[in-house]
């Protein structure tokens, strides 16, 4: 289980993970993995929660539809998602995606779902939804934090409410 969050703040995108590897509901096996990566030659950020090798196999997808469609992450978001639920090899993948470049922020899942947040954050993982409020009242109320700022101490605090989230956060910008 994991927590990932992206913000949307102030012309910027900013994404926060943890670390913690949970092996199902009593172990956890590592608290310091990277859930964090660029794409696309570092014009993408992604981050994902589920399982590690099917998140891997959709960073994958999601690059080959980014070269294919020149970059446009909108339109291969779509295709990603759209082949996702057609391809059975794909459909057996249990993991979904956030990924972002300097103007667009998406929620991809398995379900056929791209989403684009209507409050500017995102967030997925077990303590996705602890992390979503706490940003979505940071970019309301405190107009003096960074939107890496606000990704990190929402996860902070998920962290501090989810038992499979831990402290070790991550986080990258554009």
């Amino acid at each position: 289980m994991t927590t990932i969050v992206a913000v949307k703040h102030h012309d910027q995108i900013a994404i926060a993970g943890d670390g913690q590897v949970t092996m199902g509901e009593k172990y956890i096996s590592k608290g310091t993995a990277h859930k964090i990566r660029r794409i696309y030659d570092n014009n993408v950020i992604i981050g994902f929660a589920g399982g590690v090798a099917d998140a891997f196999t959709l960073a994958d997808w999601l690059e080959k539809k980014l070269k294919a469609y020149g970059g446009d992450l909108r339109r291969s978001a779509v295709e990603l998602a759209q082949d996702w639920r057609k391809d059975p090899t794909l459909q057996k993948l249990e993991a979904m995606l956030i990924a972002f470049d300097r103007h667009n922020l998406l929620l991809i899942s398995g379900n056929g779902e791209v989403i684009e947040p209507d409050e500017n954050v995102v967030s997925i993982g077990s303590g996705g939804y602890f992390a979503q409020a706490a940003a979505i009242a940071m970019t309301r109320h405190a107009e003096e934090m960074s939107a890496q700022e606000i990704a990190r101490e929402a996860v902070d605090i998920a962290g501090s409410i989810d038992i499979f989230t831990n402290h070790d956060i991550m986080t990258d910008q554009f």
